[in-house]
């Protein structure tokens, strides 16, 4: 009879990334293996949680993350005083960059997100920054700024049972982040950071294409895409404070 293998202790795989300073690890399991060892984590969810909230930030608006889209959320949203996002092409608001376009200054926005608000509500003490396409290099220049000890967390998707889905776009953007950071990698954030550069310019294109691109471009959203994939043309740097993404500095 052949023995079975012992489970991993608690960090025993993720933790291996603890000898570099960049780490970069998939979605919930990744996260709460490598947070603990880490100063600095950077929420990836290009379509679309994080590219919402540097759309909104960016237009002075204050992003709260939350799961789920329920009674839970609206009480919440009551207690901040702010707006509900509602359904995608549905509501005003909603987890579609292109709406978040026409949100006003000072507007405090619930946005439920069961990928990259879900990982910003579990990132702990740390610092926690929201990374996408758009705003790549400015996260890193922040990162790299505020500590060394980096975790970069693509979030992926999840498959109808609910298991996780590696996603492209955030495997591009987590390597597009990757890229900008100081300091030694461990070969998952070299790898991140290898697709991003092997992207080059097809990388509008292959997030287009994608799984998760043509997801929403055959649900009617391409223009959601359209905004999710412009390279680093954000200054702006979310990080998360008191509950709420909002401008660092």
């Amino acid at each position: 009879m052949t023995a079975r293998a012992k489970p991993p202790e608690a960090g025993g795989e993720t933790g291996a990334q603890d000898r570099w300073d960049i780490r970069c690890e998939w979605g919930p399991e990744g996260l709460a293996g490598l947070a603990p060892l880490s100063g600095v984590v950077i929420i990836v969810d290009v379509l679309s949680f994080s590219t919402c909230v540097d759309v909104a930030v960016s237009r002075g608006a204050i992003v709260f993350p939350y799961p789920w889209r329920d009674a839970r959320a609206a009480a919440f949203a009551r207690d901040v005083g702010a707006e509900l996002a509602g359904p995608r092409g549905e509501s005003a608001l909603s987890l579609s960059p292109a709406s978040l376009m026409r949100v006003s200054p000072g507007a405090r926005v619930v946005l439920p997100s069961p990928n990259g608000a879900t990982l910003s509500l579990r990132a702990g003490a740390n610092l926690v920054l929201a990374g996408c396409l758009r705003n790549a290099s400015a996260v890193a220049r922040a990162a790299t700024a505020a500590g060394r000890r980096v975790l970069v967390v693509p979030a992926g998707e999840q498959w109808p049972g609910g298991s996780l889905r590696p996603s492209l776009e955030d495997w591009l953007g987590a390597g597009a982040i990757v890229d900008g950071l100081t300091g030694t990698r461990s070969p998952e954030a070299e790898a991140a950071s290898a697709a991003f550069r092997a992207a080059g310019a097809t990388l509008p294109r292959l997030v287009r294409d994608c799984t998760s691109g043509q997801a929403l471009i055959s649900r009617g959203y391409g223009d959601d895409v359209r905004v999710s994939v412009e390279l680093n043309v954000s200054e702006t740097v979310p990080v998360l404070r008191d509950r709420a993404y909002q401008r660092l500095g």
